[in-house]
């Protein structure tokens, strides 16, 4: 792709958000899909130590970038700087391909604020970079108890310029309400289903024209901090984001690994427990699973709450790490309660595991926990 002299034509950028669990990846999986998304750029950003996301994004490796210091918020605005600058670099001294789009996935827990600021704000990524727009993905069946409960979905679904409503079809979904709802926080953005065509989704201009007063309030705070005129201690509810586990005093990540097949039962029963006793602490669960009966063949799974999908067994590991790999955000839930019943389920009982009547009994009240 040839540009013309002087000045670079600004490349396309769009930023994916939603909050966890509402199926970015999925969507994202199916997007690349299509030719008119041929010669991107996806840059995946995750919450917690462990990343698996960009092990599911069906693209290059030389084409990923994978932010992992914690959620795109203004204390990694400058890694995402980083990221941009340098993916600039390499594509106009000729070694990397000459990409013609970026998609930026966002974690679920992200503020956007943040991350539209730097791009629109920035004077040489807002030189280089043309912000297209902001998709977001809701979920119908928990978006309503979500708004309710996250300013960060909020936001996510206020600076949308494209919202694509997921998982309608399935039980306890509620899309007429949700999309009243969503009509009434951000009137003028497209609606769509997860259907939905790439150019269709990919195309237009991001603008503020049509946003709430609050979009222009967030990045105008987001302005007051980047010119050192806000008061900003690179925190949230009393958390530094150098825990790149601990978004708040209540939502943290963790991992659960096992280095042997895990059995099948074992496994079903322990989802099942998660799922039915501490559903609305759940969050988001993904991860890869070496089943017993069949470990060359990975098991994903993905959860959101009481919600646990239908796994999918992959035909072959996608990268070299075999272990079963889980990754779990919670809420208001202790992990060592969690990793305590792993560990029972697997045969791997610990001195300090729960008895049964523990299991589903005050998990933040725990010895030693």
């Amino acid at each position: 792709m040839s540009e013309p002299a002087g000045r670079p034509t600004p490349i396309p950028l769009t930023v994916l958000t939603g909050f966890l669990g509402a199926g970015k990846t999925t969507l994202l999986n199916r997007l690349l899909q299509d030719p008119a998304l041929s010669d991107t750029v996806v840059i995946v950003n995750e919450f917690g130590e462990i990343g698996l996301d960009h092990l599911l994004v069906e693209t290059l490796d030389e084409d990923m970038i994978l932010l992992g210091a914690g959620c795109l918020c203004c204390t990694v605005r400058g890694d995402l700087i980083s990221a941009l600058e340098d993916l600039l670099r390499k594509r106009d001294n000729k070694r990397i391909k000459p990409f013609r789009r970026v998609v930026i996935e966002t974690t679920g827990l992200a503020d956007p604020a943040p991350i539209l600021h730097a791009l629109i704000a920035h004077p040489y990524l807002s030189m280089r970079f043309r912000l297209q727009g902001v998709v977001t993905v809701v979920d119908a069946v928990n978006g309503a108890s979500t708004l309710d409960a996250h300013p960060e979905a909020v936001r996510q679904a206020a600076v949308a310029d494209t919202l694509v409503m997921t998982k309608a079809d399935l039980p306890g979904a509620e899309p007429e309400a949700l999309t009243a709802r969503l009509r009434a926080l951000n009137p003028n953005a497209r609606l769509a289903g997860p259907d939905v065509a790439a150019e269709t989704l990919l195309g237009g201009l991001f603008g503020l024209d049509g946003k709430s007063a609050d979009v222009r309030a967030w990045l105008g705070a987001e302005d007051e901090r980047a010119t050192g005129h806000g008061h900003h201690h690179h925190h949230h509810h009393g958390y530094d984001h150098h825990d790149v586990n601990r978004h708040d005093a209540a939502i943290r990540a963790f991992h659960l690994v096992s280095d042997t097949p895990v059995p099948r039962p074992a496994f079903e029963m322990f989802l099942d427990l998660i799922r039915s006793a501490h559903g609305p602490k759940l969050l988001r669960l993904k991860g890869l699973v070496a089943m017993a009966d069949d470990p060359d063949r990975p098991v994903v799974v993905h959860g959101v709450q009481h919600v646990v999908h239908t796994p999918v067994t992959l035909e072959a590991w996608p990268d070299g790490d075999r272990r079963s790999r889980l990754v779990l955000i919670v809420r208001d839930l202790n992990p060592s309660f969690v990793e305590r019943i792993w560990d029972a389920f697997l045969g791997r009982p610990r001195i300090d595991a729960p008895d049964a009547a523990a299991l589903t009994d005050n998990p933040l009240a725990i010895p030693n926990g």
